[in-house]
């Protein structure tokens, strides 16, 4: 199976066509270098606020809105694209304001037009004490025709007990945005451990680029990544493939989903068996010596 994930640049959309051009140009450019999962990135559903005006765009709160009015078309849309390129679609995520405060939700769309929706679990400084998002649903583990497909956005990738609850997938989905450096080797360094600790795969995506428009998303640094265990049959440094940062664009690599099953049955090492090793130690005993 191949996988694709963007390094997605925000625009500023002249009107719904232009977003569904923009969306089906993505879509067939992954498709035609044989895509099957297209993981687009967190927060990418903000450019939709455009749509609203610049004034309703640039204002933090007016925006969460603006784009949960708009989301169910972008499903629609998604669907349509799923199906005409027979892919799965993990869709840019964004607010969605269902009850009262918004939560940050991604959703995953097959080719039979099937919609599973995956909300982020823990939200950044930005998002819970400036933007007043809140946490949604608890994770899911998606059955697909692909494969077991989970998804940890962005912050949710660095925190190892949210990794472990998605030990069931075979396929881990990351869609991210950062503002620096730094937020972007946070996020991959979390998506790489989840990969070693799971023995899966995880799927980064990122946001690229300027969107001055906004005050939530002024500037965005990162890059597409396809990680793995380093284990047998798998790249010994734990990449698939990695992209240039702040280069628009998909980042492809090629996933055995038998080499996953492979290498947790007889790995060189059993990170996913050995999990429960770690409890039962007495963790507060510590030995200090003094030279």
């Amino acid at each position: 199976m191949r996988i694709a994930t963007a390094a997605y640049p925000l625009d500023i959309l002249s009107s719904w066509a232009h977003y569904e051009d923009k969306l089906a140009a993505w879509v067939a450019s992954a498709a035609a270098s044989g895509a099957e999962l297209l993981v687009f990135p967190e927060y990418g559903a903000m450019e939709l606020a455009t749509l609203s005006g610049l004034n309703v765009a640039g204002d933090l709160e007016t925006s969460l809105f603006a784009v949960s009015d708009r989301l169910s078309d972008a499903d629609t849309a998604h669907k349509a694209l799923a199906a005409e390129y027979n892919v799965h679609i993990v869709a840019a995520s964004g607010p969605a304001a269902t009850q009262g405060r918004p939560v940050n939700r991604a959703r995953l769309i097959t080719p039979s037009g099937q919609i599973g929706v995956q909300d982020k679990q823990i939200m950044t400084r930005f998002e819970r004490e400036i933007w007043g998002v809140v946490g949604g649903n608890s994770l899911q583990v998606f059955e697909t025709a692909i494969g077991k497909i989970g998804i940890l956005i962005c912050y949710d990738s660095e925190f190892p007990l949210l990794g472990r609850a998605l030990a069931q997938c075979d396929i881990i989905a990351v869609p991210s945005v950062t503002e620096a450096l730094a937020g972007y080797w946070r996020v991959r360094i979390g998506s790489m451990a989840r990969a070693l600790e799971n023995q899966c795969v995880t799927a980064m995506s990122s946001c690229v680029g300027a969107a001055d428009w906004s005050d939530a998303l002024g500037q965005s640094v990162g890059a597409g990544g396809i990680f793995c265990p380093p284990d047998v049959g798998f790249p010994s440094t734990g990449v698939l493939a990695a992209g240039q940062i702040n280069v628009a664009g998909w980042t492809f690599a090629d996933v055995d989903l038998e080499q996953i099953a492979k290498v947790r049955e007889d790995g060189v090492v059993l990170n996913r068996n050995h999990w429960s090793d770690q409890f039962g130690r007495d963790q507060d005993a510590i030995n200090v010596s003094l030279m």
